[in-house]
Formats: C-alpha cells, sequence, structure tokens
C-alpha cells in the first residue's frame, strides 16, 4: 500500500458511521425537544454547529473527547445577562433531564456525557450576530461567531482543493487527538483553511505541504514543539524515501505520524 492509499483509506476510516450518525441524530432530536419543553420563550433557538456539521468530526474510535457542540441562544429582551447565568439554566437543564448522565462546566460550555457522544451545550445571545461567552482566559464576556460562515469557507476551500481539505482535516485532527490535543481542534482547521495548497494533486501532497508549513507559535510549550518538529521529520523522511521509490519505508514514517486505527 502506497502512502496516498494509506492516507486515503485511514481519512475514510475516520467518518462517522451510520449507525453513529443515527444515535446522534436520535440524541439531537430528544435534546431539542426537551430545551422547547423546558425554556420554553426564554430560549429563541438552538442549532447543532462546528465540526460536526462541517463533516470533520471524529469518530469515538479515534478521538475520545469527540464531541457535538450544540449552540442554545437566550432571549435577551428583558436584558443581556452574565456568560454565566445562562451557563447555570444549562446546568439546570442537564441536570433535571438527564440525570443518569455525567454532567459537567467546562467553561464556557455544559458538557453532556452521553454513552455514544459528548455534547458541549453553548450558551449564546443574538446581536445583530452570535455572541457566545469567551474563555476564561478572556478580558471581555462575549465574543462573536459566525458558524455558518466558517462552515461556508471550509465547504470552498475544500471545492477549490479537489474535495481533500476535508479528508486533510481529519488526518491532522487524528494526530492532534492521538497526542492528547496539543492545539485546539477548531485552530488546526482553520489553519488549513488559511493555508494555500497550490500545486497539490493527492492527498498525500496536502500531507506534506502542511507539514512542511506547520509552525507553532514563540509561546508555544517546548514539549508541543517536539511533537511537531517530530510529525515535521516523519513526514520529510516518508516524502525523501518515496520520491527514491522506497514505498514500505515511506509508509512507515507516515503511520508514525498517523497509524491506521
Amino acid at each position: 500500500m502506497s502512502v496516498n492509499s494509506h492516507l486515503t483509506s485511514l481519512a475514510s476510516d475516520l467518518v462517522l458511521s451510520d449507525s453513529e450518525k443515527s444515535s446522534i441524530s436520535t440524541s439531537i432530536k430528544t435534546l431539542s425537544s426537551r430545551l422547547n419543553l423546558y425554556f420554553g420563550n426564554q430560549v429563541i433557538g438552538h442549532f447543532q454547529f462546528c465540526s460536526s456539521t462541517r463533516g470533520t468530526i471524529l469518530p469515538r474510535k479515534a478521538d475520545g473527547n469527540s464531541d457535538i457542540d450544540y449552540m442554545v441562544i437566550f432571549d435577551t429582551s428583558d436584558g443581556k445577562k452574565k456568560p454565566q447565568t445562562y451557563l447555570n439554566h444549562l446546568k439546570n437543564f442537564v441536570t433535571e433531564k438527564y440525570s443518569t448522565s455525567e454532567i459537567y462546566q467546562s467553561h464556557p460550555t455544559i458538557v453532556l456525557s452521553l454513552n455514544h457522544i459528548n455534547f458541549e451545550l453553548v450558551p449564546a445571545i443574538n446581536n445583530y450576530g452570535y455572541y457566545i461567552p469567551s474563555p476564561a482566559s478572556s478580558y471581555s464576556e462575549w465574543i462573536s461567531t459566525d458558524p455558518s460562515g466558517i462552515n461556508q469557507s471550509l465547504q470552498n476551500k475544500n471545492k477549490e482543493n479537489n474535495y481533500l481539505i476535508k479528508p486533510l482535516v481529519r488526518l491532522v485532527k487524528y494526530w492532534n487527538a492521538r497526542n492528547k490535543h496539543p492545539f485546539p481542534s477548531f485552530s488546526m482547521e482553520q489553519y488549513i483553511i488559511n493555508t494555500s495548497f497550490w500545486g497539490c494533486s493527492a492527498l498525500k501532497d496536502y500531507f506534506y505541504l502542511f507539514w512542511s508549513v506547520f509552525s507553532c507559535g514563540y509561546d508555544t510549550p517546548e514539549y508541543i514543539k517536539t511533537m511537531v518538529d517530530r510529525a515535521k521529520r516523519y513526514a520529510k523522511q516518508a516524502k525523501e524515501y518515496e520520491e527514491s521509490n522506497m514505498i514500505d519505508r515511506a509508509k512507515s514514517e507516515i503511520q508514525k505520524i498517523v497509524p491506521s486505527l
């Protein structure tokens, strides 16, 4: 099996199975119904967003932290509250409606842990655009987000690049998961969206180019820089082996980055 065959096959294995999709769909229908009944007009909308709507979410067999992000938009006609107020509302909701499940706050979300997947419930407000709670380290309470815009950017990038961007994202996120998530998944997707893949045609070309250009910030911890440097070295060696027609050695190097499931 060539490097490209391995990457293509693995990227396909990193797609949710039909049974996983069915379980998630059922859970979302239940969640939606319970939110409507519990909150009534306190909530003006709710929907699934992030990687699970972009086709880049990983199955649990590849990433035990894989989750469904679900935005819950609260009515602010009586005034905008603190983010923690809305988080408390969501925590009370899941405690009452999902009493047997594992529930906890992971700022800025409420995590609902079901058998087949985790749901991250994200409170939001709508003020000429969606706003969600800022990370705990931020100075502001709310940050803007544009779920449909991000999805469209990835869709356009994927179409412009032989429909190989989403497979690349899944491969890179798999590496990230195997290394205990040194980078936020969203930042990996955004990095790929903003990268130029001129001259690439096969998935291996995209994979090689990603590792040749990917770099850490100056303040990235040394142990993470070491992980990245190791992957870059493996990718560079694999490409050199392949150019020398040493296919088995090339594949062996690639599997050090993204082994078969």
